[in-house]
């Protein structure tokens, strides 16, 4: 399939109706026509000409290929192709097939066509203006005649399409404005019919500014994507495109350069600004042996990197991809509104047939003023605000959540997330950073007891071994060398340092000792705790005691306090770990319930009893959780985007905290607010201009304005969503208050 870019997409309806069109064509039946992207994927073998003839009769164009546009072998996956071309806006040399030379529209025309179109309102109001002024003083006719040029000027486009619509029997709002223009002229209302193509051509032009602006938003988000990578080949630095760039090359990487894709740091220290990938502003600290993300940028250093894969597999091409394709998905509401809209225009049209025969025939009422009656309830079946009050806001949530580092995967699924009564964490992880460290310790004899642990755990990789070592090192304490070194099965480690004996491990490893029932006691209760125990002994007592756990993340209670005040009821806490340790990590983060020693598929029961009660979400590292997640009405994975995080979850928090969760919370509910708040100004608006008929002050100029009123408001509303306080260093949780 070929992609291209679409401008001049005045409204979705119009977007519908030149999709069915085009797939009225030979090869046309897979045609898809995106609205909220600006995307039309058609087969390679499709009249080119007359698809373009097509969408110029809607004032539509084709601006050039879509950056993600096909591969050109025949045969090669569309996914990946997708994935291989996202990265450019204007390069399409690197491999695929180049549409260019098919399109006349290389470069984007949509600042000129709006451009074109203000003037030709400017010129239509000049002269309705100039008509206005004359009334009375010149001959009627000449009257007539800026009138006309007026109309003509600001409302020809509309009048063709709406013609064309009429001969066809095919109802929508340009044959509803052709209708009531044609009637308005037919009476004699010149003055209101020129009013009602200038507003309504206003109305159009306003109504494209609205989803352009969403659309770039979208668009500059996308342009994060590098281009070009110094290659190093024998020594030498070539500059090559990054689509050629293949797994074990190797790049360097100037200061103030992106990273071209995924790898691992040869050579070289400097901060990464890695916002483009997790959101997050403070740049990160690497050296050699470090990963990076394409797309990241290196701040002062220059780097070697070895590229681990190509850029269409790196973590910045599957956002990009992910991104674009959630704007093609349309959410429950919007397909609610799309069937409503199909029947609302329809019953509208009878309405005006009523309004204007019922009244003469049985009321004794005049027949021309309520034809002008019906002809202004005509313009009110137009359903233009209603159509527009979700896909802007839907595409405006999703880029706010992108900028933070949110990948959200659809519209249905930010929906969702606004929507959620309860969520289930997996602790380790999530609610912890999986990282064992010293949570509690005994010391009896404090200088051996260092000393040794350090000495047998130095050498060991370990995860308890770490967390020793670390608390080892944070006490400065220096470190024999042990002389000999034995492994026990099952139970710890024996190593002779300084000419003495010592023990390291769990209970079996010493029990060799008689403990006293201080000690004995002191064990006991770290136990109780859920604490995993390691013990240093020498050949009489305990020297000491670590007391492990996983490390809880700073920031988990704070989020999970910033949850429950925007108003998600049960924060829930799922955990292989025994219940004493489930009990302990629940109280120290704060959630509401907690369910300890549960195999995969216990989470998955757990998710499914808490989904008979509401919208349930499961945020999880994404690798082990994976049934859980996909059981959930909404999966969110975290994990600085593992292929396995990103595939598998709706939702994927590209940080590796949790710190973005509850603003993501937020943008979604905001997101629901807003388009709730616009169906009901959409259709209040409408309810009002009819309610208007009854005692026949329904104004054909009323009527357009009760639907453009409501047009501009639902846009500038939606936009709103894209204003977002800059906040320093987002690495901690701050909620944006919501909006009462």
């Amino acid at each position: 399939m070929n992609e291209y870019r679409i401008k001049g997409l005045s409204c979705a309806g119009c977007a519908q109706r030149i999709e069915d069109e085009i797939k009225e064509l030979e090869h046309g039946s897979d045609t898809k026509l995106s609205y909220n992207s600006g995307k039309l994927t058609v087969h390679p073998d499709i009249s080119m000409a007359a698809v373009r003839k097509i969408l110029k009769s809607d004032g539509a164009y084709i601006v050039h290929p879509s950056r993600s546009g096909s591969s050109g072998h025949g045969h090669h996956d569309h996914h990946h192709s997708e994935h291989k071309h996202s990265h450019t806006n204007h390069d399409h040399s690197h491999g695929g097939h180049s549409h260019s030379h098919d399109d006349d529209h290389d470069h984007d025309h949509s600042h000129d066509a709006n451009g074109k179109m203000l003037k030709l309102l400017i010129t239509s109001a000049i002269l309705y203006a100039g008509a206005l002024l004359l009334d009375g003083t010149v001959k009627p006719q000449a009257l007539i005649l800026l009138y006309l040029a007026a109309t003509i000027i600001s409302g020809y486009t509309t009048f063709l399409r709406g013609l064309k619509n009429l001969l066809k029997l095919k109802f929508n709002i340009d044959t509803l404005m052709t209708i009531a223009l044609i009637g308005a002229v037919a009476i004699g209302e010149w003055k209101e019919a020129t009013l009602v193509a200038i507003l309504f051509g206003l109305n159009e032009l306003l109504e494209g500014y609205g989803m352009e602006k969403a659309r770039r938003s979208m668009e500059a988000l996308l342009e994060v994507a590098p281009k070009e990578a110094l290659k190093l080949e024998n020594g030498k630095e070539r500059v090559v495109p990054i689509a050629s760039l293949q797994a074990g090359d190797l790049v360097r990487i100037k200061p103030g350069t992106k990273i071209p894709s995924d790898g691992i740091i040869t050579e070289g220290r400097s901060s990464v600004n890695e916002a483009a990938i997790t959101g997050e502003s403070l740049p990160v600290e690497k050296e050699p042996g470090a990963s990076v993300f394409g797309g990241s940028i290196n701040n002062e250093g220059l780097l070697l990197v070895q590229i681990e894969k190509a850029y269409q597999d790196s973590s910045l091409a599957k956002i990009l991809h992910l991104v674009q394709e959630a704007q093609e998905t349309k959410t429950p509401t919007e397909l609610f509104i799309n069937r409503f809209a199909k029947y609302y225009t329809p019953i509208i049209m009878a309405i005006a047939v009523l309004v204007t025969i019922v009244p003469p025939l049985l009321l004794g009422g005049e027949w021309m003023s309520w034809l002008y009656q019906g002809l202004s309830v005509l313009i009110v079946g137009c359903p233009c605000a209603l159509i527009l009050s979700s896909p802007i806001a839907i595409v405006s949530g999703i880029t706010r959540a992108a900028r933070n580092g949110i990948l959200v995967k659809g519209g249905v699924f930010l929906e969702q997330l606004g929507k959620l009564d309860a969520l289930a964490f997996d602790k380790t992880g999530t609610l912890t950073k999986g990282e064992p460290h010293v949570a509690e310790l005994e010391a009896y004899d404090e200088q051996r007891f260092f000393r040794v642990a350090g000495a047998i755990e130095r050498s060991s990789s370990h995860p308890l071994a770490k967390a020793i070592m670390k608390e080892v090192e944070r006490r400065g304490i220096s470190i024999p060398e042990p002389e000999e070194i034995e492994t026990l099965a099952g139970s710890g480690i024996r190593a002779r340092i300084e000419g003495r004996s010592y023990w390291l491990g769990n209970e079996n490893s010493i029990r060799h000792i008689h403990m006293t029932d201080a000690v004995s006691g002191r064990i006991s209760r770290l136990k109780s705790e859920g604490l995993t125990l390691v013990l240093v002994a020498d050949e009489q007592q305990v020297l000491g005691v670590f007391g492990i756990a996983d490390e809880i993340r700073e920031e988990s209670r704070e989020v999970i306090q910033a949850l429950h005040k925007l108003g998600i009821r049960r924060t829930v806490m799922l955990t292989g770990d025994h219940q004493q340790t489930a009990a302990k990590v629940a109280a120290a983060v704060g959630v509401s319930e907690y369910y300890g020693g549960l195999l995969p598929e216990d989470k998955v029961s757990q998710i499914r009893s808490l989904s008979q009660q509401g919208t349930v979400g499961m945020i999880g590292d994404g690798i082990n959780d994976a049934p859980a997640l996909a059981s959930a009405s909404l999966g969110i994975a975290m994990g600085k985007g593992t292929d396995s995080a990103i595939e598998t979850a709706d939702i994927v928090l590209m940080q590796d905290h949790l710190g973005k969760l509850p603003e993501a919370v937020s943008v979604a509910k905001q997101v629901n607010r807003i388009i709730r708040f616009n169906i009901t100004v959409s259709i209040g608006l409408k309810a009002i201009a009819l309610l208007l008929t009854i005692p026949g002050w329904l104004t054909l100029w009323i009527a357009i304005l009760s639907d453009m009123g409501a047009t501009v408001f639902v846009t500038l509303v939606s936009l709103t969503i894209l204003i977002q306080r800059r906040q320093g260093s987002d690495s901690s949780p701050k909620v944006e208050k919501e909006i009462a």
